[in-house]
This record gives C-alpha cells, structure tokens and sequence, in this order.
C-alpha cells in the first residue's frame, strides 16, 4: 500500500526529502508507519518523539488506520512551541527511550521512569501473556486529563504516558510513565499518582493468559 508522506523542518533533513513515496503493508496504522520509518531512517529515529503526526490534514493517534495514497505529514513542533503527545495508547512494544526523551528537560534534575511489566504468574497460576482491552477514545481522553491536571499542579513537572493495547507476552511492557521535575520527591509522587488514577479511572481491561486453562477477565485487579 502506498502513501504520500511529507517532512518539514528537521524532521524534512532526516528524512533527506520533503515528499517521498513509501510502501506499508495493507491495515498499517499510525504506530506501524513509525516503526518502518524509524528502522530505514536512522536520523529520524533521534527526533520522532518530537514529532507530531498528520494524516490528510488531520493530527492523527497511534492506532489510525492508514490508506492507500494518504498524506502523511511529519511534524515537529512550531515556533509557538506546539508540543508533541504527552500520552498515547499504543498496539507494539512501548519505547522507553522516547518516552525519556520527550519528558526530560534541562530544567529538571529528576526524571522518573515507571514501567509495569506483565508478570509471569498470579498467584499460583502460571501466565503465558495478557491482551489489554481498551475504550479507545475515552481512554486517550481520561489519560488526558490526568496528564494536564497532574501538570496543572505544579508548573515545574512534565508527565507522559504511554499504555500498550493487545496480547503482550510475560517480561514485556504493558504501561510506562515518565515524570520530569527539579526535585526527585515531586516526580516520584507525581508517578505514583499517574499510576493509580490510570487504574482507577482509565476504562482498560485485561484478559489473563495461563498454561493450565483458559483465559480469564481480570477486572477487579490492578495494572502490572
């Protein structure tokens, strides 16, 4: 499948073009794209998490769906200092060096990651794996919100949350956070805080896998 994709800016110089064609498998989404993009071009890898993404015209999410022949702009952020997402529900590997990358700032001697892997056993049953379930749009919405009011709350700390959606198998991420501030008590508190609101008030679910039976919703349980 084909696409039109556009670079502007620093992200016009990694690419080395301003228009290029490029070919993506049928049903790529957004997330798919930024994976190719970043293998076949190693300069653009360094400053994706800068990026913002449009597809014909429209700033997109990980998970859109791509067409043949859409415009794809790549976009880094605008003198009036356009940021990029600060939380995104993702269907791959979450990469935490750009979620690094995007909340660390000079100003801050603290940077604070969280990641909550799948583990391989509950209780006394072993876990093969988990598929997160997800209302998508009420979910980058709550994630939203509890991003800016956290921010909100202090002008110094810079949030980011990224929470990966389908089957993810034992020892993989399946939610990482990032909290940037001057001092180490503020970006832990804040990281804790994030985590919890996500599990109280994020509507993502999970269907545990296990090697002696069939899956079950674990509902009433915590992320992680």
């Amino acid at each position: 499948m084909r696409i039109r994709l556009l670079a502007f800016a620093t992200a016009r110089e990694a690419l080395g073009a301003t228009e290029v064609t490029f070919e993506v498998p049928e049903g790529s989404t957004v997330d798919d794209l930024a994976d190719l993009l970043r293998q076949e071009y190693p300069d653009l890898a360094e400053i994706w998490s800068r990026l913002a993404i449009a597809v014909d015209g429209v700033l997109a999410q990980s998970h859109d769906l791509l067409d043949e022949d859409s415009e794809v702009a790549l976009l880094p952020p605008v003198s009036g200092g356009a940021p990029a997402p600060k939380t995104s529900l993702v269907d791959g590997a979450i990469d935490t060096q750009d979620l690094l990358a995007a909340a660390g700032h000079p100003s801050c001697g603290a940077l604070v990651l969280f990641v909550g892997t799948v583990r391989d056993r509950n209780g006394d049953r072993a876990v093969e794996g988990i598929t997160y379930d997800a209302y998508r749009s009420m979910a980058a919405e709550k994630l939203e919100t509890i991003v800016a009011e956290l921010e909100d709350s202090s002008a110094t700390l810079r949030v980011h949350i990224v929470h990966r959606l389908g089957e993810v198998p034992v020892g993989e991420a399946s939610v990482a956070i990032a909290v940037a501030s001057p001092h180490r008590s503020a970006a832990f508190d804040a990281s804790r805080e994030a985590l919890e609101r996500l599990k109280r008030e994020v509507p993502i679910w999970k269907l545990e896998h296990y090697s002696d039976g069939p899956p079950e919703w674990r509902e009433e349980e915590s992320l992680g």
